[in-house]
């Protein structure tokens, strides 16, 4: 080999060898965070995923990983025993927790995705139910840790019906839309924007139920929340902070186009059907994320008054042994600014 080559390869080795040095040095800066979402990837995972693959928690500062789940409870179990550091998971079900596990290490909601919650009573018609008051004397269906079974005292306090007017069946997730297309049973709960597109999907229309949504019920839950472990945000406040500015960019694009914020569930599942979970991610928006109070007060946010009597309404529907104060439940510390939460674009964009 000539010398001039011999140098030439020498450099281009020295060159190769500093940006790997650099880039080591780089990643080594960056912070890890394991974030453990609540359900598989779908519509609503979107600004999560889109905030890693356009680079959003990077430019924080952060490497961020995230997962798929199995239900709110795994995702806040799984904040409590250090396998992750941040999850995505029913407030409610955090309350449960935190009244449940006194000693436990601590876990705090951080930013309020679902300003309401999901749940929502699916009722045939076709039996006469037609309001809140016709399900006096019918069947029921639901998982028993769906938050609709969970908080149905609290719906029916609401409406003036007896909690016990109703029957009851605690079902597989995986039959429960079956069961009411059959006629098995006469309601069902469930998230509005699962349970309503699954029953789509067996061939029951919206025209053929009645569909009562707990937010418009009269119930006051939050729903899903981002959670961080304390130890964590108390060790790494900046990056809870930077976590948060990033997600929160992503779900104001995610708002501003739906469509396009598909494109990052399908290029992590390229399985799901992408007209669906587009609709999917539409309905949650509408429902859930984009509501009155979220544009009053900016997205993330609670209202301590709400907050505290949701709390209070939880403990009492689930028979809580003590009630978590309302500053271990959720902590605005680390939230944007206000005026850089208020994200929803004008009414009829």
């Amino acid at each position: 080999m000539s010398r001039h080559l011999c140098r030439t390869s020498g450099l281009l080795a020295g060159a190769l060898g500093l940006s790997l040095i650099a880039g080591s040095l780089a990643q080594a800066d960056e912070t890890r965070i394991r974030f453990q979402l609540d359900w598989r990837f779908e519509g609503p995972s979107a600004p999560f995923l889109m905030a890693v693959e356009r680079g959003y928690f990077a430019e924080e500062g952060l490497n961020v990983q995230i997962d798929s789940g199995s239900g709110s409870a795994g995702a806040i179990n799984r904040v409590a025993s250090g396998a992750y550091e941040m999850g995505f998971g029913d407030l409610n079900a955090l309350v449960e927790f935190l009244a449940e596990n006194p000693g436990s290490p601590g876990i705090q909601g951080v930013y309020v995705v679902y300003d309401g919650t999901p749940a929502t009573v699916f009722a045939r018609k076709d039996r006469g139910i037609e309001s809140v008051e016709d399900l006096a004397g019918r069947s029921l269906a639901a998982p028993a840790f769906d938050t609709g079974y969970r908080a149905w005292g609290i719906f029916a306090a609401a409406n003036d019906i007896e909690a016990d007017a109703v029957e009851w069946q605690n079902v597989d997730p995986t039959l429960r839309e079956t069961l009411l297309v059959r006629g098995d049973v006469d309601a069902i709960t469930g998230f509005y924007f699962t349970s309503l597109l699954n029953l789509e999907g067996r061939g029951m229309g919206e025209e053929e139920l009645t569909i009562l949504p707990f937010p418009d019920y009269g119930v006051p839950l939050y729903g899903n929340a981002i959670i961080a472990s304390e130890a964590f945000s108390e060790e790494n406040p900046e990056a809870v902070e930077g976590f948060l500015r990033a997600f929160n960019r992503a779900l104001a694009e995610t708002l501003a186009d739906p469509e396009a914020a598909i494109d990052y569930v399908r290029s992590r599942d390229s399985l799901i059907d992408v007209e669906m979970e587009t609709r999917r991610l539409k309905l949650a928006i509408d429902s859930v994320i984009d509501t009155e109070d979220a544009r009053a007060h900016g997205a993330g946010a609670v209202d301590e008054t709400r907050l505290r009597e949701a709390i209070q309404l939880v403990a009492d529907a689930y028979d809580l042994p003590e009630i978590p104060e309302p500053e271990h439940v959720f902590t605005s510390r680390f939230l944007p600014p206000q005026e850089e939460r208020m994200i929803f674009p004008e009414s009829g964009e």
